[in-house]
């Protein structure tokens, strides 16, 4: 190689285009933006099915206002998604085996290849599309170079000089296979660590037309490294930035439609009515006189937030549109929605286990956690059409009863009875009830854990579980800090809209 890089140079690129960073990714993620952008749509309610309140008129836009605010919208997710994902990666696009634009992208890539193979099988050779394919690599490889990369720079733009090429074909002294090992010579400059070995795999082939071939597919897995090292250089002042960001997108989105925070306000409503009525009820005397209601305390406009939240774990996604502001993230919140409901199941299940069975057997850590990983294997598909929870369950109950039973006992304990396999076989079914107790109890008590977390900000560490939580413990933290994070990046966006919406709210409470 003519110039020895270390393969850290990737994040120097990174860096270095940083002023590029927005262009070049507006390319390089163009399928991720589109389904961002789909996903948005899919995710906003059918007029059909509900009616939006009419809390500010209508108005007419044009059609450069629509797809203004359409590319505003899908900037404004993309950046959300980088922030809020912290695993985000451009991956590269794959078409859906069997379709028919795969078919055609592979008859078109046939059609070229062959016209290739053709040209150069000639005598004398033709190379005319030699030349414009190694004109494309010098323009790939160039994009790769840091500014100070001068030296590089310069051997690429000699190398593959493309008049002084044009001109060595035309003479019959054109060594394309040179031009090939130089080529291949540079992508290993100019690869990331990752991508060595299939830089090494292309020293292997000789043909000419499945080298050209090689060499482009692995430029376009290079350009989706480059690009997610440019992600990785623009997140830290990407996070700095994205609440003004994401709060001057919504405030344009929301200067061309007015009426994009009636959901909001209904959300925020209802929380409030919520609480209101539950202050009510706890003050109320034994004997059910309102006498004293009066002086019940407002609820706090971070509590009615905060509850607000809380009823998105338990939203009705059928029926109800979702809240214009957490749009973006309704299928994280539908996601969180679907983790808890598994997880109370699996909570309800252990704790009527550990009730049930000889004293001091869930103390037993290793039999605890192998009794956990049956039962949230057998609870995998929950939330497949397919799975049958009532099902689910009466295996669970065969296959928990049979280790209990095979459980070495604590010391005094009695054996575990026939009567007593045949109530815990009973009560673990119960739980595919919504209305269980056992299953109501475990749910009140996780949304209660996770409503004090939310109460205490971003402390750390989060706050102990309630009782019967224990065997969940892990599970639970994990769905709380996920849940936190979305709620407290949203409320930093969107706090001045909450604030203007409750100060309504409450001076007409």
């Amino acid at each position: 190689m003519s110039e020895n890089l270390d393969k850290s140079h990737i994040n120097e690129a990174g860096k270095s285009k940083s002023n590029e960073s927005e262009q070049g990714l507006g390319g390089a993620v163009e399928c991720s933006d589109e389904a961002l952008q789909k996903k948005i749509q899919s995710d906003s309610p059918s007029p059909k099915r509900v009616q939006r309140p009419h809390s500010s008129p209508p108005r007419f836009v044009t059609v450069e206002e629509l797809l203004e605010t359409a590319k505003g919208v899908t900037n404004m997710a993309l950046a959300h998604e980088i922030v809020v994902n912290g695993d985000f990666e451009i991956k590269p696009a794959e078409l859906p085996e069997g379709s028919l634009e795969k078919r055609v992208k592979e008859i078109v890539h046939k059609a070229f290849w062959d016209c290739l193979s053709y040209q150069l099988s000639e005598d004398p050779p033709t190379y005319d599309h030699a030349i414009k394919l190694v004109g494309e690599i010098k323009e790939t490889l160039l994009s790769f170079l840091l500014p100070g990369h001068t030296r590089l720079k310069n051997q690429i733009t000699e190398v593959l000089d493309l008049d002084l090429i044009k001109q060595e074909a035309e003479n019959g002294a054109l060594d394309i296979s040179k031009l090939a090992e130089f080529i291949i010579g540079m992508m290993g400059t100019l690869c990331a660590p990752v991508r060595d070995e299939e830089v090494k795999k292309l020293k292997d082939i000789k043909e000419i037309v499945p080298l050209f071939r090689a060499i482009f597919s692995l430029l376009d897995l290079m350009k989706v490294d480059m690009a997610n090292f440019a992600i990785t250089s623009i997140k830290p002042r990407l996070m700095q930035q994205s609440v003004e960001y994401e709060r001057k997108k919504f405030q344009e989105l929301l200067e061309k439609q007015p009426n994009s925070l009636d959901f909001v306000t209904q959300w925020l409503q209802e929380a409030s009515d919520d609480l209101m009525t539950q202050k009510y009820k706890h003050a109320l005397p034994a004997g059910g006189e309102a006498a004293g209601s009066e002086d019940t305390p407002m609820p706090s406009p971070l509590a009615i937030q905060n509850y607000a939240y809380l009823k998105l774990l338990k939203w009705d996604h059928r029926h109800r549109p979702f809240p214009e502001t957490v749009l973006m993230d309704h299928s994280r919140f539908q996601e969180l929605q679907l983790e808890l409901e598994e997880l109370t199941i699996l909570g309800a299940v252990l704790l009527v286990t550990f009730s049930m069975a000889a004293a001091g057997i869930s103390n037993q850590a290793e039999f605890a956690e192998k009794l956990k990983m049956i039962v949230k294997v057998l609870l995998t598909d929950l939330h497949l059409p397919s799975f049958h929870l009532e099902d689910a369950l009466t295996a669970i109950g065969e296959k928990v009863c049979l280790e209990v039973s095979c459980c070495p006992s604590p010391c005094g304990s009695s054996p575990f009875s026939t009567d007593k396999e045949t109530t815990l076989k009973g009560q673990i079914l119960a739980v595919a009830s919504p209305d269980d107790p056992i299953r109501r109890i475990m749910e009140s008590r996780i949304l209660t854990f996770l409503e004090t977390s939310l109460a205490s900000g971003h402390q750390k560490p989060l706050p102990a579980v309630p009782g019967g939580l224990g065997p969940v413990q892990k599970e639970l933290e994990e769905v709380a800090v996920k849940f936190l994070r979305l709620v407290n990046y949203n409320k930093m966006v969107f706090c001045p809209y909450y604030d203007a919406i409750l100060s309504k709210i409450l001076c007409r409470s």
